[in-house]
């Protein structure tokens, strides 16, 4: 059998031997890649659609946003995010739905315009439109800003890159929580702005207070574990650790 030789690469006129990396170089040098990338930027739009595509046809395209056509991927959720946003959206659900003081969504297509919307919506995790709100139900999505939303944030997530669509649209309050340190920021608007809410005096401890749904939140450790804790704030007995 004969032997195996490199294929000279020619440089200048000049030949030398070919040195490109083995297999398991690249291998290793696509693991590094892997583990290491924050995120991507694709400006191909064919493999753009190929992506979303296979995102699509896997059906976990669930939370996915489209943010002035650009697609955005949120982080996978976890279970504490979930077990966050179920407990919440079912706390406003019996405050809200079940009161008749409007709607509860447990996530919900958020939009700037009613045609065409796809072009540019967000999914927040909870949606409360109350039944004055401003709000417009167009069936595959809600026009213009609900009263009240709530995103449970998952690691490397960052919820307020959405304030500035959430105050275009009017979203009179915006409650972020951290769905592992449960960290909590409570967002009103001001005119045309979304802005930090400071945390009030309420029963001897620090709330967050909102304006418009009669619920506070805190950060409260129990057993060394963090948790969220809510209560009601219009006279009628209710309080949940989640």
């Amino acid at each position: 059998m004969a032997n195996s030789v490199h294929r000279p690469v020619y440089v200048s006129g000049a030949p030398r031997v070919d040195t490109a990396p083995e297999k398991s170089e690249i291998s290793e040098v696509r693991l590094n890649i892997l583990q290491n990338i924050n995120g991507a930027e694709i400006f191909d739009p064919g493999v753009v659609r190929d992506f979303v595509k296979t995102r699509q046809q896997r059906e976990v395209d669930k939370f996915d946003e489209v943010w002035e056509g650009v697609y955005i991927v949120p982080p996978l959720a976890r279970n504490p995010h979930q077990d966050v946003a179920t407990a919440i959206s079912g706390i406003l659900f019996n405050v809200i739905d079940l009161e008749n003081r409007g709607r509860v969504h447990c996530g919900a297509n958020v939009s700037d315009r009613r045609t065409n919307w796809e072009h540019n919506y967000r999914c927040p995790d909870v949606v409360v439109v109350l039944k004055d709100g401003r709000a417009i139900d167009c069936g595959t999505h809600w026009l213009g800003g609900p009263d009240f939303l709530v995103e449970v944030e998952s690691p490397r997530e960052q919820a307020v890159r959405k304030i500035p669509f959430y105050s275009k649209l009017q979203v009179r309050e915006f409650l972020i929580i951290h769905g592992e340190s449960r960290q909590l920021q409570l967002y009103r608007l001001d005119a045309s702005q979304l802005v930090l809410v400071e945390p009030t005096d309420l029963k001897g401890a620090k709330w967050l207070v909102s304006e418009v749904v009669p619920l506070a939140f805190r950060r409260k450790s129990v057993r060394r574990r963090a948790r969220t804790e809510v209560i009601r704030t219009d006279g009628v007995s209710g309080a949940w650790t989640i």
